[in-house]
């Protein structure tokens, strides 16, 4: 109870969630007067990192990176640009389009809005959209981040679960795509009601040149997805080989990429990466706590008692998730929460991969919602918007998103359908 109670108080008053976890098994342990286990947690936190897939992520922080300054994400909204431009509604779609091909080089929901919001914004603000909206959208279509691979809370569902990291980034391109294409229906219908700014058609001229500048950068998400479902390489390895690959167009090809700039890449990449390593070392020692005080067998049994079949499972699992959500940070819900849903989940026939992405995609909107939704606050600094109106003009893409969420809960296929065509589950 006084563990329960200090780990509220913590989140509360606004301590960084990894130092929640931390202090709580403290408390824990002082509180029950177990001194003899302060010995042991520093073999726990350190157990709580010794898994090969972890790799992936400081690969992948490392890529987002040198794809950034490497001149490779401008080119892909660039594309977008040339391409949908033109339509009604064109910068909507464009930043729908670019958040998407920017889900495969960031893989994280917070950095698409920061580096979105300073893009398309202005440019939205400036064509005559409603700035509101715009950064709405902007957040919304952050979703895609965490769904299309390569994606970092899918490496960490993957470690934690025991789930094959290539399974879960193939489930992920059905429901990204289908955010994509929802979203993309939903601005049609607001375009013609709203009568929303269209740009001058580019020249085929310019079409062909902006194809031909964009080949290379889709190559890396290309790469990273034939490799691993050929088998030609694991998804660590497929991280490691996309770093170089970038590395070359950015340096030598785009000519974007400076080796002054490679020390402040390696440190942001280190510094995100030991952020993320703390949070998995301080939550592999709560998690303890958690089995200790026989916390995920009470969750299961109320899961047994309510649920009589898969269908109401389902539905108290998507209720938790975006409670949950609201409140724990996505990497820290990731890592607590598989070993709690995965044997009542077993149960129910649920697979363990179509678990993952619909625990994904609620941690994911749990970003966009107060009052922890770090998405929420981050578009609104970026563009200095109130977060009352964002959130208003927010709701009909919550609404959206909630349907889709509903949809992939209940029809498998929808996550299932390209991992098992490859055999990877």
């Amino acid at each position: 109870m006084i563990s329960a109670v200090g780990f509220f108080s913590l989140l509360l008053i606004g301590v960084p969630v990894a130092f929640v976890l931390g202090l709580t098994t403290l408390i824990f342990v002082f509180s029950t007067g177990n001194i003899g286990i302060m010995q042991s947690l520093p073999s726990k936190m350190f157990n709580g990192l010794q898994n090969y897939g972890l790799v992936a992520i400081p690969m992948f922080i490392l890529l987002g990176e040198i794809m950034n300054h490497g001149g490779i994400t401008a080119r892909l909204i660039d594309f977008s640009k040339t391409i949908l431009g033109h339509f009604r509604g064109g910068l909507a779609y464009v930043n729908v389009a670019g958040n998407m091909f920017l889900a495969s080089i960031v893989g994280s929901a917070n950095a698409q809005t920061a580096i979105m919001g300073k893009i398309m914004v202005p440019a939205m603000e400036k064509e005559g959209y409603n700035k509101e909206f715009s950064t709405a959208l902007t957040a919304a279509s952050s979703i895609m981040g965490p769904l299309i691979p390569p994606s970092m809370p899918f490496i960490i569902y993957g470690v934690t679960a025991g789930v094959s990291i290539g399974s879960l980034f193939l489930a992920g391109i059905i429901p990204g795509i289908m955010f994509a294409t929802c979203f993309g229906l939903f601005l049609y219908i607001m375009g013609k009601k709203r009568n929303f700014p269209k740009s001058e058609r580019v020249p085929l001229s310019l079409v062909l040149k902006s194809v031909i500048h964009v080949i290379p950068s889709l190559c890396i998400p290309l790469l990273i997805m034939v490799g691993i479902t050929s088998g030609a390489f694991t998804a660590t390895e497929s991280a490691a080989i996309a770093v170089f690959l970038a590395f070359l167009i950015g340096m030598f090809l785009y000519r974007d990429l400076s080796l002054k700039v490679i020390p402040g890449i390696l440190l942001r990449t280190v510094l995100t990466s030991a952020t993320v390593t703390f949070l998995l070392a301080t939550s592999s020692i709560f998690g303890w706590v958690l089995n200790f005080q026989k916390i995920p067998q009470l969750i299961t049994n109320a899961f047994l008692y309510l649920a009589d079949n898969i269908w109401v499972f389902l539905l108290l699992v998507n209720i938790l998730l975006i409670v949950v959500g609201m409140f724990l940070e996505g990497v820290a819900a990731l890592i607590l929460l598989p070993p709690i849903l995965l044997p009542v989940s077993a149960q129910f026939g649920v697979d363990p991969v179509h678990l993952g992405v619909i625990m994904v995609i609620n941690l994911t909107l749990g970003l966009l919602t107060p009052p922890v939704g770090t998405v929420l606050f981050i578009a609104s600094s970026i563009t200095n918007i109130k977060i009352e109106k964002l959130i208003t003009s927010l709701v009909p893409f919550l609404i959206l998103s909630f349907l889709i969420l509903l949809i992939i809960t209940y029809v498998p296929w929808t996550s299932m359908a390209i991992p098992n065509l490859f055999s990877l589950k």
